[in-house]
């Protein structure tokens, strides 16, 4: 009745690196082992996998693009020879095929790293990754110095500083807590004095 709402999601788990890379290898030479034809199935795992929109409608778009140029490279004509149409949607077909691969191995490594907390921007999660060093700030206005690369040592010990993670984020507890906290004291002198009888 009181509850405080929906518990958070579960982050996602990051799949083995294995994994990852037989993905990233698959998907691709399945499309170009099918010189084009099967294009948009790395689109549409990358459309599972990120659960965005927009990589839906690429990968509907993909799948559309190659159904409607199989007719037309596909056709049984009586000449054999390849002809002004040919000359135009072939090369389309390879670069929409490069396009669609190269697409899908930038970002499915950009999701990964971002989903492991390696992206660009992102601060990097090692040991104690709640916490961040921060430069004191010297008096007297002096100037501030630059802070050590990670790799050197470093010449002052920097302060620890929590930055705040999404589970520190909670809501205020409700109003009625506290009338909450006077019926169970109440309850629990009744029931004292019922033992005590």
């Amino acid at each position: 009745m009181y509850a405080p709402g929906l518990p958070p999601t579960a982050p996602r788990r990051v799949p083995s690196r294995a994994w990852i890379v037989s993905m990233r290898v698959l998907f691709p030479l399945l499309a170009v082992c099918s010189l084009g034809l099967l294009l948009w199935t790395p689109l549409l795992r990358l459309a599972f996998v990120r659960r965005r929109a927009l990589d839906w409608w690429i990968a509907g778009a993909g799948f559309v693009f190659v159904c409607a140029l199989l007719p037309i490279i596909g056709r049984d004509d009586a000449n054999p020879e390849p002809n002004g149409v040919d000359n135009v949607f072939i090369p389309l077909l390879l670069l929409a095929l490069a396009g669609a691969c190269a697409h899908y191995l930038v970002a499915d490594v950009r999701f990964y790293a971002r989903l492991a907390g390696k992206g660009p921007g992102l601060p990097h999660q090692g040991p104690g990754h709640a916490y961040v060093t921060t430069v004191p700030t010297p008096p007297y206005g002096q100037p501030q110095p630059y802070p050590p690369h990670p790799g050197q040592p470093q010449p002052y010990p920097l302060p620890l500083t929590r930055c705040p993670q999404p589970e520190d984020v909670r809501p205020a507890p409700p109003q009625r807590i506290d009338q909450v906290r006077a019926e169970l004291d109440e309850l629990s002198d009744y029931l004292r004095k019922e033992e005590g009888r």
